[in-house]
């Protein structure tokens, strides 16, 4: 017993002895994975303890080095060099070295300049501790102009109203998101040359006039295009739930998503065409703030997120439809739904550390009653033609705090398509033929609430 005491004495003062980077020393690297993105790359490595760095980023060529201090060079770390995709539109290769005797380098050799983040995350779900390098393009791309570019295309063979002329015209609130990046980076503003004629029309003359009265309200149609903004839920370092089978919400949500744009860009709405925005097209986190900002960048009409349910039990079944609530949930179930969905970004990893957080959460603060009421009319009418099609976990639309509903200027609803916890509707989730049959209850749901509501002409909300 005595021995024992004092073994485990010596091994006290011998830890006490040490410093911090020989204890880190013994850090053991559990995972590496690459996340590659137009928005951005992300490198992620995670470990058993917290790890410490020092990174550098050279502008010519442009690389980041980053030193992890503490750790020798093991198989794991080797790994990310063979995990660079050719296509990632960010990074285009990665170098690993023993750098000294206690130091590892990773050098990342990029296709672009970027503005780098490089942050940890604390243990969380199945996670453990996770240095994250997020590669930032400082050009940060404009989405509204990708629409408006895809629309130009298609005009050659998709008939379409014709739309009124425009000038160039000021985006705050586009300038305000290029700033930041997608995620706190700080590119430096492009001139914003995006013409707006094919998402407002132009204020004629005579309503610029003070001497003449403002034209009758347009209740019927509207000659611009209607934008669609859709949501896949999760992505990226955040599965979102997976099913008995191992189905991962995050693809499910994705392929649904994909469908129902491919429906959309071939829909109308009285003449009026459609676009859809995919705040993620690929496996990708994005944060919820920001999945709010790039629907706002684009105007869009709508915001639509998608997901697929999860309950402690496998009999919860059936589809539901959520709006925001600015009070109390509508149910328990509803307000522990919100909870969840919202600790996506404690998932995925969200850089808390930046510059813009106070900005970024003021957009999570806007909610109107405005908004909630059309929410409702939108999420009524899609519960109705979900109904059509499959089994409803509630006949109403529920109402509780997602953070991700909150554009003040968007009527926003959050769908869950089904219980992946099911193994039945599992199963119905991995099959062809009822994600067809969900995306066109979807566009049907849609375009009766335009039927009903008219996009017309209108401003938005300052950022």
């Amino acid at each position: 017993m005595r021995s024992d005491r004092r073994r485990l004495l010596k091994a006290g003062l011998l830890a006490l002895s040490l410093g911090a980077s020989q204890l880190a020393r013994g850090a053991n690297m559990l995972a590496v994975r690459i996340w590659p993105a137009p928005d951005y790359s992300r490198v992620t490595l995670e470990s058993d303890t917290a790890l410490k760095t020092r990174q550098t980023f050279i502008d010519s060529p442009p690389r980041l080095a980053v030193d992890i201090e503490g750790l020798e060079l093991n198989a794991a770390l080797r790994e990310l060099v063979g995990k660079v995709q050719a296509s990632d539109p960010n990074i285009a290769g990665i170098r690993v070295g023993q750098f000294n005797a206690s130091t590892v380098r990773l050098v990342i050799d990029l296709k672009r300049p970027i503005a780098p983040q490089v942050f940890t995350l604390q243990p969380v779900a199945a996670y453990a501790h996770r240095l994250v390098l997020d590669l930032y393009p400082s050009q940060a791309a404009d989405p509204l102009e990708q629409l408006i570019q895809e629309r130009s295309t298609a005009k050659a063979t998709l008939p379409a109203p014709a739309l009124p002329a425009a000038g160039p015209v000021n985006d705050p609130l586009g300038d305000l998101i290029a700033k930041q990046g997608q995620g706190n980076a700080k590119p430096n503003p492009a001139p914003n040359n995006t013409r707006k004629q094919d998402f407002e029309p132009a204020p004629s003359a005579v309503m610029d006039n003070p001497n003449h009265p403002p034209r009758p309200v347009n209740t019927g149609t509207t000659d611009r295009l209607i934008v669609i903004a859709l949501d896949p839920g999760h992505g990226g370092e955040d599965p979102g739930a997976i099913g008995p089978s191992g189905t991962r919400e995050k693809d499910v949500v994705l392929n649904i998503a994909k469908l129902l744009r491919d429906r959309i860009n071939t829909s109308s709405v009285n003449g009026s065409p459609m676009r859809a925005f995919l705040t993620r097209d690929a496996d990708f986190f994005v944060p919820l703030h920001v999945r709010v900002q790039k629907a706002r960048r684009v105007q869009a009409d709508l915001f639509v997120s998608i997901h697929a349910d999860a309950f402690f039990t496998p009999q919860a079944s059936g589809a539901s439809v959520f709006a925001l609530s600015q009070g109390a949930a509508s149910s328990s179930a509803a307000r522990w739904m919100a909870q969840k969905e919202n600790k996506a970004d404690l998932i995925g990893g969200l850089n808390l550390g930046s510059q813009d957080a106070q900005v970024q959460h003021a957009l999570l603060d806007m909610s109107t009653a405005a908004q909630i009421k059309d929410s409702l009319q939108l999420g009524s009418n899609l519960l109705r033609e979900i109904g059509g099609v499959g089994r409803l976990h509630k006949p109403r639309v529920e109402q509780a705090g997602f953070a991700v509903l909150k554009a003040p200027d968007i009527p926003s609803v959050l769908v869950e398509t089904a219980f992946i916890s099911n193994p039945q509707e599992e199963e119905k989730l991995r099959s062809d033929a009822y994600q067809q049959q969900l995306t066109d209850a979807l566009v049907r749901g849609i375009v009766a609430y335009f039927s009903r509501n008219p996009p017309l002409a209108r401003s938005r909300a300052p950022a």
